[in-house]
């Protein structure tokens, strides 16, 4: 029995496969796939749609109570909470390390945290990993400086979603004014304007 030799055109793709399945199963998934999807933004061939902070979405709060009682623990360990941000514009964004979509926007999230005016707008860049570490590395690795916290105690009903990266603005007063879940460029001039907007002047 004859067995044809495998053109050349044959081997690059079981090649090609072999590299897909390689950067499927293995730690390259995360910044390989992040990569791809931040090209797209950066090319602007896939631009999702912003999330509006024109219409806040009531949480119902007793009157002069800040709505959100969420415990916070810093890259570092110290502990704060949500509210303590009360007064601010909060920028909230879940992700984890192994999240592609979440790697492929931070690089605009940062380049929005280096514009905004800091007495007006927090972030609160919540890593939902298991392993806090590997968020550690990550944000060392790329050199962002955005305020990254852990969850120290379970999310409140108002903050949980089915899918991440989503990303939760919040007014003053802790209404929340915007969500949005998926991938995004966050880093337009629009979308500054907007939180600056919501925020109303600086408080000196």
């Amino acid at each position: 029995m004859h067995f044809s030799k495998p053109s050349w055109g044959t081997t690059a793709q079981w090649l090609g496969v072999a590299a897909f399945l390689l950067v499927l199963t293995t730690d390259l998934r995360t910044p390989v796939l992040g990569g791809v999807q931040r090209g797209l933004l950066a090319t602007g061939l896939w631009r999702p749609e912003l999330p509006s902070t024109s219409a806040p979405l009531p949480l119902q709060p007793a009157a002069g109570t800040y709505p959100h009682n969420v415990p916070l623990l810093s890259l570092d360990g110290k502990t704060t909470n949500l509210r303590d941000l009360q007064g601010k514009v909060v920028l909230l964004n879940l992700w984890a390390s192994w999240c592609p979509p979440c790697v492929a926007e931070m690089p605009s999230l940062q380049k929005l945290y280096n514009q905004v005016d800091k007495r007006k707008v927090a972030f609160v860049m919540l890593s939902l990993d298991q392993n806090p570490e590997k968020a550690r590395r990550l944000v060392a690795r790329k050199g962002y400086t955005f305020p990254v916290y852990f969850p120290a105690a379970g999310l409140p009903a108002a903050f949980e979603s089915e899918a991440i990266p989503t990303t939760i603005v919040l007014g003053p007063d802790g209404q929340i004014a915007a969500r949005h879940e998926g991938m995004a460029d966050y880093d337009t001039p629009e979308f500054k304007q907007a939180l600056e907007k919501l925020a109303g002047p600086a408080q000196l």
